[in-house]
């Protein structure tokens, strides 16, 4: 089960006007190994936390839901049909860690019968407590994905929907609305997905989309990106290629570079 590196990372600041933020920033850097957890069914894995700031650190522990927007960015939800924050359990739940120092966290899931098989995913939140610093109060929030497969028959099944384009200058970006029917992570990337442009039996360009991943059940934007010199109507065949069996999907668009 392959899947993009994506550490969510926020930081809270609480500066007063007269506050610089460089030397808070630096003393607070948190960091999980690895960023994703997969899980075959029930069983469990480690993650190891390091603190390599200057200052200690507490941070506490919790679960929540794990999805991505349109365009592919992570984002906390309260959960889902295919979440699998129940199934997970974390210990310890809070961890205070000396500057240089490194801790493990025990990440456990347990499948319950009668789950839909395929991919389910959750969210570790690691979440440092504000401490006043030089009259800086800062809080970061590490996030590691954990994904687990509940046995069963597996579905591989896209669907390509529109293509639109956007204009920026000479930059024409083609953004393809792709739909995951499956219950199956997709991994979309260079080497399953591409974008020919052609006219009249010619081949303007071939593009590839910047990678990115599709959950079980959801929809997001492939993008490409044309810097060509072509304009006017020409055709757009959008292709996948299944890493399944090498099956692939396909549609012709006609656009208007």
């Amino acid at each position: 089960m392959s899947r993009l590196a994506c550490v969510v990372i926020t930081a809270a600041l609480v500066v007063p006007a007269s506050a610089g933020t460089t030397p808070a920033r630096r003393s607070i850097a948190l960091a999980a190994s690895p960023a994703h957890v997969s899980l075959q069914g029930s069983g469990h894995a480690t993650v190891r936390v390091t603190n390599s700031g200057r200052r200690p650190v507490v941070f506490d522990v919790r679960r929540a839901g794990f999805a991505l927007d349109l365009r592919g960015r992570p984002r906390i939800v309260a959960g889902g049909k295919r979440g699998a924050i129940s199934w997970v359990r974390v210990h310890p739940s809070r961890v205070a860690l000396r500057a240089g120092a490194s801790a493990s966290l025990t990440v456990a899931a347990k499948v319950p019968a009668g789950a839909e098989p395929g991919d389910h995913d959750a969210l570790v939140l690691l979440t440092t407590r504000p401490r006043g610093d030089a009259g800086v109060a800062v809080r970061v929030r590490i996030g590691v994905v954990v994904a687990v497969r509940a046995p069963g028959r597996l579905l591989h099944k896209l669907a390509l929907r529109r293509l639109r384009i956007r204009r920026r200058g000479h930059l024409r970006t083609l953004e393809l609305l792709v739909v995951n029917r499956g219950n199956v992570t997709e991994r979309l990337g260079r080497e399953r997905v591409s974008l020919s442009l052609g006219r009249a039996g010619r081949v303007l360009a071939k593009l590839r989309p910047e990678p990115r991943e599709l959950l079980p059940r959801s929809r997001g934007l492939l993008v490409f990106r044309y810097r060509g010199r072509a304009h006017g109507t020409a055709s757009a065949i959008a292709t996948v290629v299944s890493d399944e069996d090498g099956s692939m999907v396909y549609r012709t668009y006609w656009i208007r570079l």
